[in-house]
């Protein structure tokens, strides 16, 4: 019997270098499908904070929630620095997401 992952970390985006959000969640695709929607939070519904920019798959949820507390606390800079290290042109994730066919299970240990 397998399980799904039980948490990501994310970050959106309005724009290259705009205003950003960071989240946890443990259903990645039907997060960001919220905030693009418009109903995933008044923060990014206002700001217009849509691209999914950067995430991380974490086994346990509470290692999830740590990683985002601990990326909030960041500088804005180490945020960008996360961001590029990883999508330099700051593409939409979520439109790679949406092609790939589901996401792998991690076996039970």
């Amino acid at each position: 019997m397998a399980r799904e992952y039980g948490g990501w970390v994310y970050i959106l985006a309005s724009r290259r270098n705009g205003t950003i959000y960071t989240g946890v969640t443990n259903d990645l695709m039907a997060r960001v499908e919220a905030h693009k929607a418009g109903v995933g939070s008044l923060f990014t519904r206002k700001y217009g904070v849509t691209l999914l920019v950067w995430y991380e798959v974490h086994e346990r949820i509470e290692d999830a929630i740590q990683r985002e507390t601990s990326i909030k606390r960041w500088p804005r800079k180490w945020k960008l620095d996360l961001i590029e290290k990883d999508n330099p042109d700051w593409q939409d994730l979520f439109v790679r997401l949406t092609a790939m066919p589901k996401l792998p299970e991690l076996p039970l240990r």
